[in-house]
């Protein structure tokens, strides 16, 4: 992805900018003739979207096509995302980008927007569903097998850790959740998983099921956080109870919290993705397939892990946002 390299060095000038829109909504006016892809993510509150927001209206720009990105207020609205959807195809787009928040929930108006032929792009998060040509995303579980590798190596390979995901609809909630847990009972059958719980991606909610899970297992060693809400949470929860040091926490994206508490050693480390690359490379599949060239089942946008050793590497640095 050699066209988004440049974007990568001015992210936190840019995204500052971003979040000053409100809600995230974009004119749907257009040029005639210019194809006009609507992209509905699964919020805005995390730096998260906004890096991936910043990716779409590159490819935008460098394909003129317009796109308008928009999500709710908070990952656990599905009911919003819902509408957002049934509006986006009111519209009647040239195709259409989801990061569904329940993999099965948005799936009859899929249909009805395959049954018009808009094509239906995937990003970030799957759907349980042939109707999407391509979804561009992490391979989450591979990405938090390998979470779950480093959270064990971490710990001495054995002892009690836990779960906080964002939720158990989505097809990230599900597989990283998954991925971990998989891993951890194939490979490190010394490590015990006290408890998993969903906090919605909300900070305050994370921070208060952490800990609850550490009050309630006072042997615990380790917290997976299974995205940038999850992981702030058990941050917030860890320093709250005074258990630096003593519980180690292994993340996932990134974020000026998470950055800040990996530097200083807090925060063992955590799986970053390539947020900008998803949303460059979700508007790139949708121009293919609107000029008719074949695009993969699956686009692979990659993940690395990074922790105080490596977090100004310059290829990890290229892909964590503030």
């Amino acid at each position: 992805m050699r066209r988004t390299t440049t974007i990568h060095a001015v992210v936190g000038a840019v995204l500052a900018g971003l979040l000053a829109i409100a809600g995230g909504q974009v004119p749907v006016a257009q040029s005639a003739g210019q194809p006009y892809i609507a992209m509905i993510s699964k919020g805005f509150q995390h730096q998260f979207w906004q890096a991936v927001k910043l990716g779409a209206f590159q490819a935008a720009k460098e394909n003129n096509v317009r796109v308008t990105f928009e999500g709710p207020e908070s990952e656990s609205q599905v009911d919003k995302q819902i509408e957002m959807l049934q509006a986006a195809i009111d519209r009647k787009p040239s195709a259409i980008a989801i990061a569904a928040l329940d993999s099965k929930a948005v799936i009859p108006l899929l249909e009805r927007a395959h049954a018009q032929h808009i094509p239906v792009i995937g990003f970030d998060s799957g759907v349980d569903s042939n109707i999407p040509v391509t979804t561009a995303a992490t391979n989450n579980v591979a990405a938090a097998a390998l979470a779950a590798d480093k959270m064990a190596a971490l710990i001495g390979d054995e002892g009690e850790i836990a779960l906080v995901v964002h939720d158990q609809t989505s097809r990230t909630g599900i597989d990283r959740r998954d991925g971990f847990v998989n891993q951890i009972k194939a490979k490190h059958p010394k490590i015990t998983i006290d408890d998993i719980q969903y906090g919605g991606g909300d900070h305050l909610k994370s921070a208060d099921l952490a800990k609850a899970i550490m009050l309630s297992h006072p042997r615990l060693k380790g917290f997976f956080g299974s995205n940038e809400g999850s992981a702030i949470g058990v941050l917030d929860a860890v320093t709250e109870l005074k258990k630096q040091g003593k519980i180690v926490i292994v993340g996932y994206d990134s974020g000026k919290a998470q950055i800040d508490a990996i530097r200083s050693g807090v925060m063992a480390g955590a799986i970053t993705q390539n947020p900008i690359g998803i949303g460059y490379k979700s508007v790139q599949a949708a121009v293919m397939v609107l000029k008719g060239q074949s695009v993969p089942k699956i686009i692979d946008t990659g993940f690395f892990w990074y922790d105080k050793t490596n977090i100004d590497n310059k290829q990890i640095a290229a892909l964590l946002y503030q």
